[in-house]
């Protein structure tokens, strides 16, 4: 891949600015400290520390018999008349959690603007999402949130969860996505005779660096919603918690060991939707998330949670910070090209595309090889592969293998040196290793020649994919081992033990229960049909 002087478009305030390709990545929370700062932190480890965590502690136990009394006997598909006694249970239950969040060193809450009620705006959208902690705001209104099913059998948590009525989202239910939507839209259209409903469009955490793509379950029931602004602003970021960079008990212990921890919650104006966004709930989403990103005064960048899988990939190749590959994910998925990519699907695309090793595209060729009219969105593509005008498309075939199997980069490796080796003997030589390396990475600058050395201890000159395989088992830190890059990698802080498990698994607070887009499984179809 060729884009040191890449220029991504972003926009705020609804128009496009150029912004470098070494943007800060929002699925990467890197975190630096002063030795003054670290001696803080260490005296409060020492001290402050174990006081809150378990002042914390006791006050969730302390809340669990209130709510647990709360929940005997109420039925999970009608909303029963409040009683006295409920009610005076939820504020106890407000105040137990406000208490809680203060000995977290949450001392106050800013509150901007007014909370519409829930006969105004059933469903509250609240950006960015960025942490554990935007738990805050839910336990301030106790309003419902959409969580994974699994939640409610954690002890102590799970009785909580059940207080403020949430909306479960099932793994093992395939139908369940489907189910959770007519659920928000029966609660929705119940003129205000449910709880409101909390729901962090984004999908996944970030650094609140940008506003990344809405997903577009929230919206489509078609009701008024009230877009809801988080804050942090604190000197320094303890409470980011992102796929690569500090992980949940680091983020807990360091948010602790501050004097004080701020937070503003932000409530814009009841957005109602027009029929046309009601028919069209993507862009119903891109309209809220403009008006929120404005307010916020941050960029908007179509990234999503699909995207932050390529962040947490581990192995010998995890992703740099500055990868163009997050890029090419997003045009890809705006084209259709990722829908019903399967192994078959990625031979098949290797195949065509060594048969065309000998020639260079331009723009139009890549186009026709795509099957695709030559847009804007093409024409992205082509220039994060081209130089001097023309592309290699094998390059293009390993890019694509990346993100759509962002956990098996070892199959990636092989399908690619299935596209560069030699028909003779099945090897690659150095330069033809670096451009794999390069586009597997999605990086302009690497320096293989060390490497390759090391692989090709024979000195032949070449070297074969079961030569590179013998050297990773030796060597499985070969990219920083033999510094190929400027920078280190970061490692996955969230990175689950499984891709299917990573698959599914999206954050706390909002469960991914959006449906597949249609309009783009519908490109994908025709593009296959074609």
């Amino acid at each position: 891949m060729r884009f040191p002087n890449r220029k991504l478009r972003t926009a705020v305030d609804g128009e496009d600015t150029g912004v470098s390709a070494h943007f800060k990545n929002p699925f990467v929370h890197e975190l630096r400290f002063t030795p003054l700062q670290k001696l803080k932190i260490a005296v409060m480890t020492m001290t402050l520390f174990p006081v809150r965590l378990l002042f914390a502690a006791f006050m969730m136990l302390l809340a669990w018999p209130f709510a647990f009394v709360a929940t005997v006997g109420r039925s999970e598909d009608a909303v029963e008349p409040l009683s006295w006694w409920r009610w005076l249970v939820d504020l106890v239950l407000k105040a137990i959690m406000r208490a809680m969040w203060f000995s977290g060193g949450f001392h106050w809450v800013r509150v901007k603007g007014r909370p519409a009620l829930p006969s105004e705006a059933p469903i509250l959208t609240m950006a960015p999402h960025s942490s554990y902690f935007d738990a805050i705001p839910v336990t301030m209104t106790m309003a419902s949130i959409v969580m994974k099913a699994e939640s409610k059998d954690i002890p102590v948590w799970g009785t909580l969860i059940k207080f403020i009525r949430p909306v479960f989202v099932s793994r093992s239910d395939q139908d369940s996505r489907r189910k959770t939507v007519e659920e928000i839209k029966r609660r929705a259209c119940s003129d205000g005779e449910w709880p409101q409903i909390m729901i962090f469009p984004e999908g996944t955490c970030t650094n609140r660096s940008c506003l990344i793509a809405f997903k577009p379950g929230a919206f489509i029931p078609g009701v008024p919603v009230q877009p809801v602004l988080l804050r942090y602003p604190n000197e320094m970021d303890t409470i980011s918690w992102t796929w690569q960079g500090p992980g949940a008990f680091k983020i807990l212990w360091l948010t602790l060991c501050q004097l004080h921890n701020s937070i503003e919650i932000e409530y814009l104006p009841t957005y109602s939707p027009s029929e046309e966004e009601k028919k069209d709930p993507a862009l119903f989403a891109s309209n809220v998330r403009r008006i929120m990103a404005k307010a916020l005064g941050l960029p908007i960048i179509d990234y999503s949670f699909e995207d932050c899988r390529l962040a947490m990939a581990k192995g010998p190749l995890r992703l740099p910070r500055h990868t163009c590959l997050l890029e090419f994910a997003r045009l890809v998925r705006r084209l259709g090209l990722k829908m019903g990519v399967t192994d078959e699907v990625l031979h098949e695309e290797a195949s065509r595309a060594r048969k065309l090793c000998g020639s260079r595209l331009d723009a139009e060729g890549f186009s026709h090889y795509l099957n695709q009219p030559l847009t804007e969105a093409v024409q992205d593509i082509f220039s994060l592969f081209e130089e001097h005008g023309k592309m290699d498309v094998r390059e293009y075939v390993i890019a694509l293998s990346v993100v759509c199997r962002p956990f098996r980069y070892l199959e990636t490796i092989k399908l690619a040196f299935r596209m560069f080796e030699a028909q003779e003997d099945g090897a690659v030589v150095e330069d033809e290793l670096a451009v794999i390396l390069k586009t597997a990475l999605g990086i302009g600058d690497f320096v293989v020649c060390d490497l390759f050395r090391a692989i090709d201890c024979q000195d032949k000159g070449k070297i074969t994919f079961d030569d590179f395989c013998r050297f990773l088992e030796n060597c499985p830190d070969l990219v920083e081992q033999y510094h190929c890059l400027s920078e280190p990698i970061p490692q996955p802080s969230r990175g689950s033990s499984s891709p299917s498990e990573s698959q599914s698994s999206t954050n706390g607070f909002c469960a991914d229960f959006s449906p597949p887009d249609p309009s783009t499984r519908s490109a994908a179809h025709s593009k296959k049909q074609n």
